[in-house]
């Protein structure tokens, strides 16, 4: 069973599963890694996702470990640089993660151009295909202090903006303008936004419209599973009439999707939500297995996968490549079974009555991991 493929852009062809490394580096050490990666790209999976700040939880004595180590794949099977089509991110304003450029503090063309070099770096590549902002910068930008501080973007499980809390932001147009120095210098082929707004996409649309000089983004990165189809309110209609293509994020909704975080045991002790409890914010707010919305609505997904035959990991992965706008979905796996699982999924089609009877929960409980 091969993975399918899907034209992303010119000459830029990606399987429609893309496995993310955020785990490589942590939860896997770089000889598991290599053996994921030797049975995906087997598979047919020629598509990967990485970051700067990647693994996660995010550390300083880690980052970085999740490119170096594809970086370490490639050249240790030798594999020819065509074959394989790399996307990486840089991160943005945080200021939480002091050993990436002091912060970061702000997402201007100063900080692009040493996190693109960066992961160059440490992939050991002469190019990304895919360069990706990894989350907006809405930040103010102090010039006498030559500083930049915080974002505010509502993202991560955020859903509502608040106007009070927006500061003026480094512009549009200087992100862009680094990102295409980068494309003209033939260090990244092409760019993306990830976990962006209607309103993002549409600023950085109509900026490179506008300018010769300045690429065009081709994709968004933004959560999408059964639990979180936010995408689907604001997002879905600009990147339709725009051709910009998604890559759907966390399709398990962090492996809850799984079932196994409601089974009898209450999963096992290695599975991420247990493993880094009190250490991943982002995560446990986002993926509450306190919240009881998120419970119900799992456990009735898990009763349409019983219902039709399928495991709870094809049911979930089919419902995002059901999707029309999405172009792949980036999963992350530990184990070797967890890929296995993945594969599987990937050829499965769900019927008209199993999309209804997915609409109908997706009714009574929107969107439980926004």
């Amino acid at each position: 069973m091969s993975v399918p493929l899907f034209n992303l852009a010119p000459n830029l062809t990606v399987s429609r599963l893309c496995l993310g490394t955020m785990t490589f580096g942590e939860q896997n050490s770089l000889p598991q890694s290599l053996r994921l990666l030797d049975q995906a790209f087997d598979a047919g999976i020629n598509f990967f996702d990485s970051a700067e700040m990647y693994p996660v939880p995010q550390r300083a004595e880690t980052q970085g470990k999740s490119e170096e180590y594809f970086g370490q794949w490639v050249r240790k099977r030798k594999i020819s640089r065509d074959r394989v089509v790399i996307a990486t991110k840089v991160a943005g304003p945080s200021g939480q993660m002091s050993w990436i450029r002091d912060g970061p503090k702000c997402l201007d063309a100063k900080n692009i151009t040493e996190a693109v070099d960066g992961s160059l770096k440490r992939l050991q590549m002469d190019h990304i295909d895919l360069y990706q902002i990894h989350w907006p910068d809405r930040s103010r930008h102090f010039k006498v202090l030559h500083s930049c501080v915080s974002s505010y973007v509502p993202m991560f499980g955020e859903t509502e903006y608040d106007p009070v809390r927006q500061f003026s932001s480094v512009p549009i147009e200087e992100q862009l303008d680094a990102l295409g120095r980068a494309v003209d210098a033939g260090k990244i082929r092409y760019i993306g936004l990830s976990n962006e707004t209607p309103y993002g996409v549409m600023k950085f649309l109509h900026f490179a419209e506008n300018n010769v000089h300045y690429p065009k983004i081709i994709s968004v990165q933004n959560s999408y599973s059964l639990l979180c189809r936010t995408f689907d309110s604001g997002m879905a209609e600009c990147c339709h009439h725009e051709r910009i293509y998604v890559l759907g994020y966390s399709p398990l909704a962090m492996g809850i999707l799984s079932g196994k975080y409601f089974a009898s045991d209450g999963a096992p002790s290695d599975a991420r939500l247990n493993l880094f409890k009190g250490r991943y914010s982002e995560g446990e707010s986002r993926y509450s297995l306190a919240r009881n919305t998120l419970k119900l609505a799992t456990m009735e997904y898990l009763g349409i996968a019983e219902k039709y035959g399928l495991h709870p990991v094809s049911l979930a992965i089919a419902f995002v490549l059901n999707h029309p706008l999405v172009a792949s979905t980036v999963f992350g796996v530990t184990k070797s079974w967890q890929l296995e699982e993945v594969i599987s999924a990937c050829n499965v089609e769900l019927t008209s009555e199993i999309i209804v009877d997915i609409n109908k929960i997706h009714a009574k409980f929107p969107n439980p991991c926004p």
